[in-house]
């Protein structure tokens, strides 16, 4: 068995030549959150013109060396209004903040630096040029690299974009990823399970989980735990970015999903890691779609998705890591586990001084959904050892984004 760190490296290793996907003009709005595929170059200066910071008035600092200067008020400059004339030798003209700068203008003192005297301006200190301008081009200069391609596209880059007048940016296309449940037990939510059926979380568990981690999820109905439906339910499947099965992948006779994505043409790296929950987990690829044979029971589903899942869409996505934060923490209660297994306990976080403390949820079963939700981390109890004691320092993977405010 491969340990998690081997695994996740190998996944991403083989989606290498995949990654990332190509790019797509998009509206402003829905690119946040997205990896640019291109760089933002603006084809203007931003500003695009010298323009006041203050509310007072605009001159040309050499008709006031000194302090007491007095000049006459040629007119007004409102922001969006730009003079119509420029600014005649000797005198100054009201302007307020974020109005263009009249032609000749080289500086601007704040209104309480000045006293009206009548149609006149007194400037009670020497002008400087330069003061209070904000100056074509010092925000970025035309054909500068704005934002370079790769970054993530966040409120503020919105905003950048738009205001070098872009109404679209070009970004990494989301992954496209088929869910595929299979057993003969489920049957669809909303349904009222017969004696030894099962309502079908893990499909919609995976599709939010999906959407979270930047893909979009395409559902397919549950495949029997026959080797026609699976066939079936495969071929719909062709054509997505990224395939995640839920159940079938561990060595019971029922367990078929395997040797059907062999036949359909995936070929298989690895099929069982050294974890808990989750030892039962396939990665493979299936021509350019990356094929995720992941547990059936909820939890262990869930565990392996957060692990090798989403750092593997997140690539394709073209955004960095995992997008999670691992920290340290200790443990709130003693664990024992098996030696030869890393072990991820689905944990609440609480603060105590500087310090987390992970308190295990009451029940780590992963074939309960309750167990499912309702923690903020995973912590890693690592191999080599059986039993780790109360307080032990562990390493914690956050799954919330202010785990202080967990209850």
């Amino acid at each position: 068995m491969l340990t998690p760190e081997t695994a996740r490296a190998r996944i991403l290793a083989a989606l290498s030549p995949l990654a990332p996907l190509p790019g797509e003009r998009v509206p402003l709005a829905d690119a946040v959150g997205r990896a640019l595929a291109e760089d933002l170059v603006p084809d203007r200066d931003l500003p695009a013109f010298a323009a006041s910071t203050m509310d007072g008035y605009a001159l040309r600092a050499a008709d006031a060396r000194r302090a007491g200067a007095r000049l006459p008020i040629a007119f007004e400059v409102y922001a969006g209004r730009p003079a119509a004339a420029p600014l005649p030798p000797g005198s100054c003209c009201r302007i307020f903040t974020g109005a263009p700068l009249p032609e000749g203008a080289d500086a601007v003192e704040m209104q309480e630096e000045v006293r009206r005297a009548g149609k006149a301006a007194v400037f009670r200190r020497a002008a400087e040029p330069g003061r209070f301008v904000r100056a074509r081009g010092s925000d970025l200069a035309a054909g500068a690299v704005a934002i370079a391609a790769g970054t993530v596209v966040d409120p503020g880059a919105v905003g950048l974009a738009a205001g070098i007048g872009r109404a679209e940016l070009v970004v990494r296309r989301r992954p496209r990823v088929a869910i595929l449940p299979t057993g003969d037990e489920l049957v669809p939510p909303g349904s009222i399970p017969g004696p030894g059926e099962l309502v079908d979380s893990n499909g919609l568990a995976l599709a939010a989980a999906v959407r979270e981690a930047g893909g979009e999820p395409i559902l397919l109905r549950p495949a029997r735990d026959e080797a026609a439906s699976l066939a079936a339910a495969l071929a719909a499947a062709r054509g997505a970015d990224a395939l995640l099965t839920s159940g079938g992948v561990s060595v019971g006779e029922r367990d078929l999903v395997r040797a059907a994505l062999e036949r359909a043409g995936a070929r298989l790296d690895f099929w069982r890691v050294a974890m808990r929950p989750g030892k039962p987990f396939a990665f493979g690829l299936w021509g350019a779609t990356a094929v995720f044979g992941l547990p059936g029971n909820p939890a262990s589903t869930l565990v392996t998705f957060e692990l090798f899942v989403r750092p593997a869409l997140r690539a394709l996505a073209g955004l960095p890591g995992s997008g999670r934060v691992v920290a340290t923490g200790r443990l709130a209660a003693a664990q024992e586990k098996p030696a030869e297994l890393t072990v991820y306990l689905r944990c609440r976080v609480r603060p105590s001084g500087d310090e987390l403390v992970l308190e295990p949820l009451r029940t780590q079963v992963s074939g309960n959904l309750s167990s499912t939700t309702g923690h903020a981390a995973l912590a890693v109890l690592p191999p080599g050892r059986a039993r780790l004691a109360r307080g032990a320092r562990v390493r914690a993977i956050l799954l919330a984004a202010d785990v202080r405010h967990d209850g």
